[in-house]
């Protein structure tokens, strides 16, 4: 593995180096912030940061500058902007239009590309084209359309070179990452390569509009006739890598609360079917939106005494293993009932706390670090520095933090962003019991346990019939073991006693080539020396 840096990657960080300096990001960062004032420090010796800045307002600069980084950067910013506890307000509404206000590509770069996957002309595809995109974001771009039997439609575009960009700053990352590891011990255990490498795929199947298709069919199924949620149905004529058709659906951007306000919408009925949303995607159905910024989420206009969820774009979705879901169903009944102790004991069963731990000390830690947190609502929760303890937490404690759980993180503080801004007094831990205590006892409970034991009992009746023959076999196995070990036995102590006799063998051999060596390189021979070195050399090979 190698531990340096790319040319390539080099090149790439002096051009966001640049990028920082020009948008004088070092403004937005507080003087007294930790380890920060490095970066800070870094912008303002770069040439840029000598300069007067030019471009755009102070609150814009941010949202400038990740958008002309490229879609990685575009990402964060998604995710920043729903975090009001990180920047200041007018910021963060000023990065909200990364979440589909970003500069859109050409439209002759649009309509080469839909001509190119769908092998026809586009005006054969649609009566109606709108060549002014609906939205623009990271990875692709909507355009409004209409079918040729009257369906309104919306085509999502992927970016010409987008797959290209992803993979030349996920490179980037994966250089970063090899580097941290070959200097600091402890970034091995965190297994960021691992975590770079799970993200990497997850951006690379965004960039995959059938793969997306294919999400948005099971995602609609899962919810069908649900009061919940709705999701648009996929033209399936139409689904090529860069190209998708979709239905084209109205609502009201989750974030635009002044409007959800105005619409008559119960804000806190809607945040906490949010969260039943969420838990249901989580625990029901294993298969969860992990890309719920709300540029991703509306809300239903034409239901506002009972509002439902619209889920757009599907390209990235998680799931997890049946046991890595009842470990997080059981981690989040152990917070909401302040059971630290239970806490600990499933880490520790799980492997994710290393041996010889003291499971007080760390219980007594975890308890510190967040039973502040459980004794707040989400207007008062400030997620960054919890967040930030339980990674020091993981350090000093040499935690193993599992990589499948990156999409969770990601989309459980997308959905704390979103329940704050929705209604601020939501009481998450006393929403999250009932539903957790629900599902847990579905699938660990006494009636689950009988449950499953009736079904899988056939297999078990014919495991027990053929349980003699297997104990056959395994008596038959241990035998064949037991006279291995015995012949081995015998092998080592026939070698024990063969050593000496070799050791003897190799003295001959060596004095043997000594002694040939020694007349050869007299000027004159030695008969002598010759016969002493056969005979020193045959006694070694008769040995």
């Amino acid at each position: 593995m190698s531990a340096g840096l790319s040319l390539s990657s080099l090149r790439r960080i002096l051009h966001l180096w640049g990028l920082t300096a020009r948008y004088r990001l070092d403004q937005l960062i507080p003087s007294p912030f930790g380890w920060m004032r490095l970066p800070g420090l870094m912008m303002r010796l770069h040439p840029y940061g000598w300069l007067p800045v030019r471009r755009g307002l102070p609150e814009d600069r941010l949202r400038m500058a990740l958008e002309e980084m490229g879609p990685v950067f575009i990402k964060l910013g998604q995710l920043l902007a729903t975090r009001r506890d990180l920047l200041p307000s007018n910021v963060l509404d000023s990065l909200a239009a990364l979440q589909d206000q970003v500069r859109p590509c050409s439209v002759d770069a649009v309509v080469n590309t839909i001509e190119f996957e769908l092998k026809r002309p586009v005006d054969e595809v649609f009566m109606r084209f709108d060549l002014e995109p609906l939205a623009a974001a990271s990875i692709a771009q909507v355009h409004a359309a209409q079918l040729f039997d009257g369906r309104e439609v919306v085509v999502k575009v992927l970016r010409p070179g987008i797959r290209q960009a992803v993979e030349q700053d996920m490179a980037l990352l994966g250089d970063m990452v090899q580097w941290v590891e070959h200097r600091w011990e402890e970034a091995k255990r965190l297994r960021l390569a691992q975590v770079v490498a799970d993200y990497r795929q997850t951006l690379l199947d965004e960039c995959d509009l059938v793969l997306e298709a294919g999400n948005t069919r099971r995602l609609r199924q899962n919810f069908l006739n649900s009061e919940q949620l709705y999701v648009p149905w996929v033209d399936d004529r139409y689904v090529a890598p860069s190209v998708l058709v979709l239905e084209r659906v109205y609502g009201i951007p989750v974030s635009q609360t002044a409007v959800l306000q105005n619409s008559n919408i119960n804000r806190r009925d809607l945040a906490e079917t949010g969260l039943t949303v969420f838990f249901t995607q989580l625990l029901r159905d294993n298969f969860f939106h992990a890309d719920m910024h709300p540029g991703n989420v509306w809300v239903d206009s034409q239901r506002s005494e009972r509002p439902r969820y619209i889920a757009l774009d599907c390209a990235i979705m998680g799931s997890l293993h049946t046991r890595d879901q009842i470990a997080v169903a059981r981690l989040g009944m152990a917070l909401v009932q302040r059971d630290f102790p239970e806490l600990v004991r499933v880490a520790w069963a799980e492997g994710w706390v290393p041996a010889g731990t003291s499971l007080e000390t760390l219980e007594r830690e975890v308890q510190r670090l967040v039973q502040p947190v459980l004794d707040q609502t989400i207007a008062t929760l400030n997620f960054a520095p919890t967040l930030l303890g339980l990674l020091d937490l993981a350090r000093r404690y040499r935690l193993i933090i599992p990589t499948q759980f990156v999409l969770l993180l990601k989309t459980l503080i997308h959905v704390e962003g979103l329940g704050r801004g929705l209604y601020p007094d939501l009481d998450i831990w006393a929403l999250s019991r009932p539903l957790l205590s629900q599902w847990l006892a579905d699938q660990i409970g006494p009636q689950a346990i009988m449950k499953k034991g009736q079904k899988s009992l056939p297999q078990w009746m014919g495991m027990l019939l053929e349980l003699p023959n297997r104990l056959e076999d395994g008596a038959m196995h241990q035998r064949a073991i037991l006279q291995e070990q015995t012949e081995q036995k015998i092998l080592l102590t026939q070698l024990s006693q063969e050593l000496p006799r070799i050791r003897r063998a190799r003295r001959y051999t060596n004095t043997g080539i000594l002694l040939l060596v020694l007349g050869l390189a007299l000027p004159e021979p030695v008969p002598v020396l010759f016969v002493l070195a056969c005979c020193a050399l045959l006694a070694g090979i008769w040995l």
